[in-house]
């Protein structure tokens, strides 16, 4: 079958559009929806990237975005002998990142993406408290502390968000409000329980956050 002028002009333009695209967008990526207070600068410093990154991959003329809206994330690169810094220059090993991810992963599955973080926040707003153990590792194991680690939800398949979300935590996002504990209300029996004494400082998808 001859192609006609025309239809050779469409399907070359095709091609130059998909070139274009996969130019442009980043080949590991993940989509995030704008929180009111949201900034290009916050976002970048959040997930380790720069503006310029982020307006590339989301062809964005200008830095203003609008809550709502959605942001391609590029996916950094991440090396299993990588250490990450927090704003605090607190260091962990990628085996605490991934084992806070899967922590976030055994308790917030299914959860909002902040809701994840704030899971993260609270392990780390721990290990800096002086009240709990210095270590992520040491929290998580820590006994009767979690219900993921008791029925193994912690070692189910490791999901993007919770990675990311933990790899946000370790940036220095806290969107716990500084909560040193999370429950979910509903499952809370016991209308005795230590945990209703805890002040409440926000509350995000099914979970409370409390100091």
């Amino acid at each position: 079958m001859k192609l006609n002028k025309r239809m050779i002009r469409i399907v070359t333009y095709g091609l130059l559009v998909t070139m274009f695209f996969v130019k442009t967008m980043p080949v590991y990526a993940w989509t995030y929806t704008i929180q009111w207070g949201d900034s290009l600068y916050k976002l970048s410093r959040r997930f380790g990237t720069n503006v310029a990154t982020l307006k590339t991959v989301n062809r964005l003329s200008s830095d203003r975005i609008r809550a709502g809206g959605k942001l391609w994330i590029p996916e950094a690169p991440w090396k299993t002998t990588a250490r990450v810094s927090t704003p605090q220059k607190v260091k962990v090993s990628s085996e605490d990142l991934y084992l806070l991810a899967r922590l976030i992963n055994g308790e917030a599955r299914g959860e909002p993406f902040t809701g994840q973080v704030a899971v993260g926040a609270v392990i780390l707003n721990r290990v800096k408290s002086g009240k709990f153990p210095k270590t992520i590792a040491g929290n998580i194991y820590k006994a009767r502390q979690f219900e993921s680690v008791a029925n193994g939800q912690i070692w189910q398949p490791l999901t993007r968000s919770a990675v990311q979300a933990a790899k946000a935590a370790l940036n220095g996002w806290d969107p716990s409000g500084g909560a040193l504990y999370f429950y979910n209300p509903a499952k809370i029996r016991n209308p005795y329980s230590w945990i209703w004494s805890r002040k409440v400082v926000n509350r995000i998808g099914r979970h409370v956050f409390a100091v």
